[in-house]
């Protein structure tokens, strides 16, 4: 099912009365979810991304836009009418019942043409159940289980009523890092398996790129970028959603443009024709697009090297360098030798890693290399 929001938006009224107005949580969003894809919805917290979670699922109305699923104008549908399925950040248990009343609940409600017989309904369980792989635990309760298990359950039941569209708020955020792992490879291994167009929403940027078709990253309510993780990765539209994508984070300088130069400090680091125009930039790296050289043209202060089994992590400083830590992280094959009785490292760098930004708007500057870097 293909969902699509046309200038969708939200607002609150301000809690503090002496400032009064309104809050904006989405702000005029439009969005194309393909349907059968995996979609992640993600930002810091406040962002607006489970709010617009919500407005898909019918839980809150818009203050403006429209939700269509498919060709249905959906906006004005109450929420038990969407066909969706809804998991939570909690998982949301009724803690009296077992696995199997648990699941069995939603199926319990229908009414009309889609009430089921006692025998159809347990052949629906069953299947959520050998879904999520949970059909050997049917007689517990939740106080007999894992958070992991009790997640996989929250999604048998969010599935068993054979959804239109399944929508993940914070799935993991309560589960240990072994179970959030490998919850999240499940629940990429049940949407593939369900074909079923799902949005997952997440502040975790690991979580979103390792199993999602597209993410859609979004800042105060705005979408400010959508793709698959990858793309997004490499081709970041502002200096928000290069910060915001990677781990360990993009390392940010304060630079200039100038004589076809791009400048940081006083070292010309890179080469170009379209960096005629004499400007004060950011200029972002990614940790694997610094290349340790005895001659390159970036030098830094060197803090020290950490091994870090397959890779080496350098740790350096720089006067422009505008990290929150101060501290410039690079990452480095492990064949190579960084003399760590020295106080300088020196790099070349990575064209393609390099992104370089307007400083009053934040937005992109393109480039192509020409020359010697």
């Amino acid at each position: 099912m293909k969902i699509v929001l046309e200038q969708l938006s939200k607002r609150f009224p301000n809690r503090n009365r002496k400032l009064g107005g309104e809050v904006i949580a989405v702000d005029d969003i439009n969005l194309t979810i393909p349907d059968g894809k995996l979609v992640g919805l993600l930002g810091p917290s406040g962002c607006g991304k489970s709010t617009t979670l919500y407005l898909i699922s019918g839980l809150e109305k818009p203050s403006g836009g429209k939700v269509f699923f498919g060709d249905e104008d959906v906006t004005d549908l109450p929420a038990q009418e969407r066909g969706v399925g809804l998991v939570f950040q909690s998982y949301a248990l009724y803690p009296h019942l077992t696995v199997e009343q648990n699941i069995r609940f939603p199926l319990e409600n229908l009414k009309g043409a889609d009430r089921l017989t006692k025998e159809e309904m347990k052949e629906r369980v069953l299947e959520a159940a050998r879904l999520v792989e949970m059909e050997s635990l049917m007689g517990r309760k939740p106080s007999e289980m894992s958070g992991g298990q009790q997640q996989r359950v929250a999604i048998a039941r969010a599935l068993v009523k054979s959804p239109k569209v399944l929508l993940l708020d914070e799935p993991l955020s309560n589960l240990d890092a072994r179970l959030r792992l490998q919850m999240r490879e499940e629940i990429r291994r049940i949407q593939r398996q369900t074909d079923i167009t799902t949005v997952f929403v997440t502040h975790d940027q690991e979580e979103a790129m390792s199993i999602c078709d597209l993410i859609v990253v979004m800042k105060d309510g705005k979408l400010m970028q959508m793709g698959p993780p990858q793309d997004v990765y490499d081709d970041p539209t502002d200096l928000f959603v290069a910060k915001f994508l990677g781990t360990p984070p993009i390392n940010v300088f304060s630079g200039r443009t100038g004589g076809k130069g791009l400048y940081i400090g006083d070292e010309r680091v890179l080469l170009s024709d379209d960096f005629k125009e004499e400007k004060d930039v950011y200029v972002a790296i990614r940790p694997e697009g610094f290349v340790p050289d005895d001659k390159g043209p970036l030098s830094c202060d060197l803090v020290r090297v950490e091994v870090m089994g397959r890779d080496v992590s350098i740790v350096s400083q720089h006067k422009d360098c505008l990290n929150d830590t101060g501290l410039i992280r690079s990452i480095a094959d492990s064949e190579v030798t960084v003399d760590t009785g020295r106080r300088e490292v020196r790099f070349s760098l990575r064209p393609r890693k390099v992104f370089v930004f307007d400083k009053e708007s934040e937005e992109r500057i393109r480039f192509e290399v020409t020359g010697e870097k």
